[in-house]
């Protein structure tokens, strides 16, 4: 337990400083461009990020999985990788254009779907990659992926939208190279250019994509219960709801990095456990303490929302206070899915997680659709908890069912809970 304890606080660094960079652009945008156009790159950014997970194929999962059991060698998975990633950055980036200029109510401008959509094919080969640290066990090299881009997101938007007073475009710019930097970083450190092949491992490739479509499948019905509020917006209400929605969301779902924090490590090494049992109880152990963080810092939220809000975004947003504080309670509740999805997912078991989660996203169309027109904002806030909250308590049901460990176990909190941190704290500090 200690060496899995000393893993999330090696991670954690790396949490901060996404935490640290996500908050910083967010600040930087809000501020710079207002509202309305909040509003605007949340709805030109909501459909690349459902594409991502279609495209992925659950391919970094898969190849976390094959590689922890040792199915396959590292070298022609990495063959593997390149040939799956050039057919699916293609039809992913064609597909996503087209669908926002055909389908969305509002983006129309060519310029602004083309840098909306340009991130797709680079994001997609930095998951791709990522699977492999994650399979190795190699977590800092695995968080690297994910912070990288996002401080130097933070780092061009200040210059693209402070110094230089570009506008949303600016912003796209920032995403695109963050995502471009990254891609040449994995391209030229695992030589992936020695890895381009036309000759194919057709047993591979097949059971890459037929173990990944079913975590696609999963993830994509798990991410459209946090995109669709968007683009429910989008279509139902203003730029200006959907500018206050998303701020208001983007400092809670934040609360979601503790969890994933965990959750990184929890898939890395369930793909490669010999005693699945024992390591479900380490797992129930992780998600009593993440319900204690957050709980904690959800009550210190709510008391202080309104300051938080205002200093962060200013007065022209003062009504995502009450989106962030009618968020709290969803986003507590499906900590319990974000935790102990990733102990099944690592198992390959994916589709359980769709028990839980295709209800909810039903209910959430539902209630999006009655709510989003007469509150706004609000009103997607309030779909979401509550999709949110049934999700996670559906999936605390089948997990308990799938790993026989009573539901009163899972949750019953222990002062031993907190043992193994405290100890690796002391050692740290």
């Amino acid at each position: 337990m200690k060496s899995f304890i000393s893993d999330i606080f090696r991670v954690g660094i790396s949490k901060i400083l996404i935490i640290l960079s996500g908050f910083s652009t967010s600040i930087i945008v809000a501020r710079t461009l207002g509202p309305e156009k909040n509003g605007i790159i949340a709805a030109l950014i909501v459909y690349p990020n459902i594409f991502m997970t279609i495209g992925s194929l659950g391919v970094r999962q898969s190849v976390t999985y094959f590689l922890g059991k040792k199915k396959y060698p590292e070298d022609e998975i990495k063959r593997g990788i390149v040939q799956i990633w050039v057919l699916t950055s293609f039809i992913s980036t064609i597909s996503c254009f087209l669908l926002m200029f055909f389908f969305s109510k509002s983006l129309k401008e060519f310029n602004l779907l083309m840098l909306a959509v340009a991130p797709v094919s680079f994001s997609l080969f930095n998951t791709y990659c990522s699977g492999i640290y994650l399979g190795k066990n190699k977590i800092k090299e695995f968080n690297a992926v994910n912070w990288i881009p996002s401080v130097i997101t933070t780092i061009l938007s200040f210059v693209t939208l402070v110094i230089l007073k570009s506008d949303i475009s600016g912003y796209l710019l920032s995403i695109f190279l963050g995502q471009l930097m990254m891609f040449f970083v994995l391209v030229f450190r695992d030589n992936f250019l020695g890895f381009i092949s036309v000759l194919i491992n057709v047993d591979l490739v097949k059971n890459l994509i037929r173990l990944g479509t079913i975590y696609a499948v999963s993830l994509l019905v798990i991410n459209l219960n946090y995109q669709l509020d968007i683009v429910i917006l989008e279509q139902l209400s203003s730029d200006f709801e959907m500018g206050i929605y998303s701020r208001g969301a983007n400092i809670v779902q934040y609360l979601w990095q503790i969890p994933m924090l965990f959750s990184t490590i929890i898939f890395a090494r369930s793909s490669s456990s010999k005693n699945s049992f024992q390591f479900s109880l380490k797992v129930s152990q992780l998600l009593r303490v993440s319900l204690l963080v957050i709980g904690c810092i959800s009550i210190v939220l709510l008391i202080i929302s309104d300051w938080i809000i205002l200093g962060m975004y200013g007065t022209a947003y003062i009504e995502s206070v009450s989106v962030l504080r009618l968020l709290l309670p969803g986003v507590l509740i499906l900590t319990l899915f974000k935790v102990m999805n990733m102990d099944l997912a690592g198992r390959g078991k994916p589709w359980v997680s769709m028990k839980a989660m295709l209800p909810a996203l039903i209910i959430n169309v539902v209630l999006n659709i009655i709510l989003i027109p007469k509150y706004g904002a609000d009103g997607a806030a309030i779909a979401s908890t509550i999709s949110y909250s049934i999700a996670g308590l559906l999936f605390l049901w089948f997990y308990s069912s799938e790993v026989q460990i009573g539901i009163k176990e899972i949750l019953k909190f222990k002062k031993s809970d907190i043992a193994p941190f405290k100890g690796v704290i002391s050692k740290f500090i």
